[in-house]
């Protein structure tokens, strides 16, 4: 099977991020679809390994930042290269928070969605978290960042733990 055909599918870049406690995570994925319009409901997959699913299983509510155009590798790697469990990947940014509390960045992101979890799902390696949308807000007019551009342009590498990742 060659696996690189799922490098074909039409996605973006996004960071999904949550705060319970003391504790607040984000990672980036590539996995953040709307799956219903009424309910308003989008899903994102996260890897079970990843410390920001342990963070929105606990929070019971996460947001979704869609990643733009202007993000450079230093953005990216600041959220997708490193745990949130020993880094404060929001120190280098301007964090605000979602009325659900859910940390985020609007530097880089063209979109915002606060969701309130409804269901979560094992699909193996991730979780799929199914949130209903509570707000959405367009964050800038920039053209969001998709994963062909991710790897063609600013020539992005899949870590292990992204749902796409071939070795």
């Amino acid at each position: 099977m060659d696996k690189t055909a799922f490098f074909t599918m039409t996605s973006g870049l996004y960071v999904v991020s949550a705060a319970a406690g003391d504790c607040k995570a984000g990672c980036v994925v590539n996995t953040a679809v709307q799956v219903t319009s009424s309910p308003a409901r989008i899903s994102v997959a996260v890897n079970k390994e990843n410390f920001t699913a342990g963070v929105i299983a606990d929070a019971g509510a996460f947001a979704v930042t869609v990643i733009d155009q202007t993000a450079d590798m230093i953005y990216i790697g600041n959220f997708g290269f490193r745990t949130s469990a020993n880094f404060d990947k929001f120190e280098r940014y301007e964090e605000r928070q979602t009325a659900l509390g859910a940390p985020y960045v609007p530097e880089h992101a063209t979109a915002l969605f606060s969701c309130r979890l409804v269901e979560t799902l094992d699909v193996g390696t991730h979780l799929l978290f199914i949130g209903e949308i509570e707000d959405a807000q367009r964050l800038s007019d920039e053209a969001p960042l998709t994963y062909d551009y991710y790897h063609k342009v600013l020539k992005g590498k899949t870590p292990p733990k992204a749902s796409s990742y071939v070795e």
